[in-house]
């Protein structure tokens, strides 16, 4: 049997908010503010996702340990019978049951989310799955499509002893492979100890992709809903290295706005707030999953001491979408994963003439070949205003009609992501790089590299190069 673990739980700092009272200050301290109120909502998001224990986890059958159980001091390896899961509810003994239930608590431990859910799932096997890691069965495209052709349409679902797993070809040798089988970097050693114990391997843990972690499409996250989890990544440059920054921000309905280079320095900091929380799962009867997003990112021109350090542009992105886990097979080994759609609003909060906006409807789809996750997104203008009263009626000439997002996973945690767009018609479009390296277990190194247009909304129409330097917040790449 497991030692027992005492949680240490992480406290949060105060963070005190003091009232302004320069009103030239306020929309300065306005975009602080929300700043610092989605920077608390970070903190809780982050420790959901690296706190010591779940509280809504059914551990109270722990007390259902018996004498006999009470006087074991120690038990290194897992001896629940491999054949008490084919017995009866009416069979199972009291001392199988809190034996499960804290193997499951020991699960709890384990902080990286593929691993927990992996433990999760071995200790399962050998009992009833608990409800908080529901399985998800995906559409089976190609069996829908078959059934619509043939004059009867359905949603067919995959059968959930066929659901397809990262590694359908692994060897029965790998299922009992040991602890050296395992990729402990990112763990620690009481992690990997819990792991070893319970069985998990790693072909377990890989099926538990970053695309089905972001959204859900094995299971449902023990989290629930109306939490805060992460969205696009959230990080912090402070050397932000612009080559050659926008002096005249202007539109085909907006005059231009002259600035010098003191203005507008060529380095600044710039940082990125991202969360969803999932508003309803498991929608028409298809595990559908519908989520809120909010991203919001600054450029704070920070080193500008002579025009009070203020916020050149900060870009707020509320959206709506839906998510859908589907399966069918791609070319080169590939697996379509998931399809969803939605709607995102992105302005920037400003008065004219620097004010821009427009609101986006958008259709995407989820895509694996091993390490690299892709996601695509189709969209469309939603145009809510008059032509004559538009603040860039020919955005869509240079952020294009859509985008690919993707992710490659490299060895020892590092990955390679970036989101490249472009527009056909007028030859504009963008690309961002970033590579992420492990420095601690909560910290790691970030660079993002950007060429084209677009880097923020007020720089829609201006071709520029960055490159930054900072540091993002473990487990919050996201798409």
């Amino acid at each position: 049997m497991f030692s027992h673990i005492t949680p240490q739980r992480t406290s949060l700092p105060i963070i005190k908010a003091h009232k302004n009272t320069n009103p030239q200050m306020a929309k300065h301290y306005l975009t602080i503010a929300i700043g610092m109120a989605l920077t608390c909502f970070t903190l809780q998001g982050h420790a959901a996702n690296g706190g010591e224990i779940y509280e809504d986890l059914p551990v109270e059958d722990i007390a259902l340990e018996t004498g006999a159980d009470k006087s074991s001091k120690t038990v290194n390896k897992r001896v629940v019978n491999s054949n008490a899961a084919a017995q009866s509810d009416k069979v199972i003994s009291k001392e199988f049951v809190a034996q499960q239930a804290r193997f499951f608590y020991e699960c709890t431990q384990v902080q990286t989310s593929a691993a927990r859910l992996a433990c999760f799932d071995k200790v399962a096997e050998e009992g009833k799955k608990p409800s908080y890691t529901t399985t998800k069965q995906p559409v089976d495209l190609a069996k829908t499509f078959q059934s619509t052709l043939s004059g009867n349409p359905q949603v067919v679902l995959v059968e959930e002893n066929s659901t397809i797993t990262a590694d359908a070809n692994a060897t029965a040798d790998s299922q009992s492979a040991d602890i050296e089988g395992l990729d402990t970097v990112g763990l620690t050693q009481r992690e990997a100890e819990v792991l070893e114990s319970v069985g998990v391997t790693q072909t377990d843990i890989d099926k538990f992709t970053p695309l089905s972690l972001s959204y859900d499409l094995d299971k449902n996250s023990e989290r629930g809903k109306w939490t805060a989890r992460p969205y696009r990544p959230t990080y912090i440059l402070p050397i932000f290295y612009t080559f050659d920054p926008n002096l005249g921000p202007n539109t085909p309905s907006q005059p231009a706005v002259p600035l010098t280079s003191n203005d507008t320095r060529n380095t600044e900091l710039k940082f990125q707030l991202s969360l969803k929380t999932k508003v309803m799962e498991d929608l028409f009867d298809t595990s559908a999953d519908l989520w809120f997003g909010y991203t919001q990112e600054s450029h704070w021109q920070v080193y500008n001491e002579d025009n009070s350090r203020p916020f050149r542009a900060t870009d707020y992105q509320p959206e709506i979408f839906l998510t859908q886990p589907v399966a069918a097979d791609l070319p080169f080994g590939g697996r379509l994963r998931m399809l969803g759609a939605g709607a995102i609003h992105h302005s920037n909060g400003q008065d004219d003439p620097l004010s821009r906006s427009w609101n986006r409807a958008y259709l995407m789809a989820g895509a694996e070949w091993g390490k690299l996750s892709v996601i695509p997104r189709l969209w469309a203008r939603i145009n809510n205003e008059s032509s004559s009263s538009e603040d860039n009626p020919d955005i869509e000439d240079y952020m294009g009609y859509g985008d690919i997002k993707f992710l490659y996973d490299l060895p020892d945690q590092q990955s390679l992501s970036g989101t490249l767009r472009y527009n056909p018609s007028t030859n504009k479009g963008a690309a961002q790089i970033d590579y992420v390296y492990p420095l601690s277990k909560n910290v790691n190194a970030y660079v993002q590299l950007f060429q084209g247009y677009g880097e923020s909304i007020i720089d829609y129409n201006h071709e520029n190069t960055s490159i930054g330097f900072g540091i993002m917040l473990n487990d919050w790449k996201g798409f």
